[in-house]
């Protein structure tokens, strides 16, 4: 039995369209994932290999990737409870998740205080929307205490617990994200290197992503982002010479509409709280490469303010017909 789409993108999603192993464990390598593509000029939707990527981009086409790399976010707690290291906020704080067991931990701490590993006593300050807390974690370096107690993000429908490897992309240099930008996870040097030689560029921007698990009707919550000079003038290069700009995943679609002015790019860091949606559509990102999304995540929202409404739509059903895999370890999308 696979899923149902119903409108507006409200489907139950089987849970044998979950992945629940990394490509090179259930196939050949990382590369070795499916590819749909959705035409935004002619509405068609094809079936292709992720391989295939090489010839259905052009010459002069720009992919810019997230080059942040994934740290070991979750850490175990007292009384079965995990927390989740989400993002840094501007004043230096920190959002974290609670977690009980599988799901969002909806009651609240005694003393408002969690113990941690290595005697770290957590202060939750205030909640932070649905389910996320604000936090000043008591250690002089967040990263580098993750490094030492923390795993990576899991959920249950992975089916064990991944090396911190198996959540990093061929680009990550930048340490900062919660879980994975996963739309790169595919990539592979020998990818990249048929990429070049076929006359595609590729750009590094950084958005270290938070939690993924809240992005149910609730809007995205501010993220760290930079896009440096080269990237900027990249961008620009490539809109002013007709070649398209294709994001490599939501997170640079962020990224980058964060520091259009006056129609370009500019260098530019900091926390962003840009919001994509069909009433903030998209300046300078002509085509995206994503995974698959969740029903009524506000991903979806950013999709429709790239491609048409209804041609997602039925790129959905076809993904779902054709049983696509969905998640950090699944299959991809390319629009364009």
């Amino acid at each position: 039995m696979s899923a149902t789409l119903t409108s507006p993108f409200e489907f139950a999603l089987d849970a044998a369209l979950e992945a629940v192993q990394p490509a090179e464990i259930r196939g050949t390598g990382r590369s070795d994932v499916r590819l749909l593509v959705s035409d935004k000029a002619t509405g068609a939707i094809r079936h292709h290999r992720f391989e295939d990527l090489p010839v259905l981009v052009r010459p002069g086409d720009l992919l810019v990737v997230n080059n942040s790399a994934t740290l070991p976010a979750a850490v175990p707690a007292r009384r079965g409870l995990r927390v989740h290291f989400s993002s840094t906020r501007p004043d230096g704080s920190w959002l974290v998740e609670l977690r009980d067991r599988d799901r969002p931990f909806p009651g609240e701490v005694p003393g408002g205080i969690v113990d941690l590993p290595g005697k770290v006593p957590l202060r939750l300050e205030r909640r932070f929307g649905k389910r996320l807390w604000v936090t000043r974690p008591p250690v002089e370096s967040v990263p580098e205490y993750l490094a030492r107690h923390g795993r990576p993000i899991r959920y249950s429908y992975v089916d064990r617990d991944w090396p911190i490897g198996a959540y990093q992309t061929a680009f990550a240099t930048v340490p900062g994200s919660a879980e994975m930008p996963s739309a790169a996870r595919p990539f592979t040097p020998e990818m990249v290197t048929r990429l070049v030689s076929a006359g595609v560029g590729i750009a590094p921007v950084t958005l270290h992503t938070g939690v993924a698990s809240l992005e149910s009707d609730e809007d995205p919550y501010p993220e760290w982002m930079e896009v440096g000079e080269y990237a900027a003038r990249m961008v620009n290069a490539v809109k002013e010479s007709g070649g398209r700009v294709i994001a490599v995943g939501t997170t640079v679609v962020r990224a980058l509409e964060s520091t259009v002015v006056g129609g370009k790019v500019v260098a530019a860091s900091g926390h962003t709280e840009r919001i994509i949606s069909p009433e903030h559509p998209v300046q300078v990102v002509d085509g995206l490469l994503t995974g698959f999304h969740e029903p009524r995540s506000t991903h979806l929202s950013m999709l429709e303010a790239i491609v048409d409404t209804e041609l997602l739509r039925e790129s959905y059903s076809a993904a779902i017909e054709a049983r696509y895999l969905w998640h950090e370890f699944g299959d991809v999308h390319l629009i364009a």
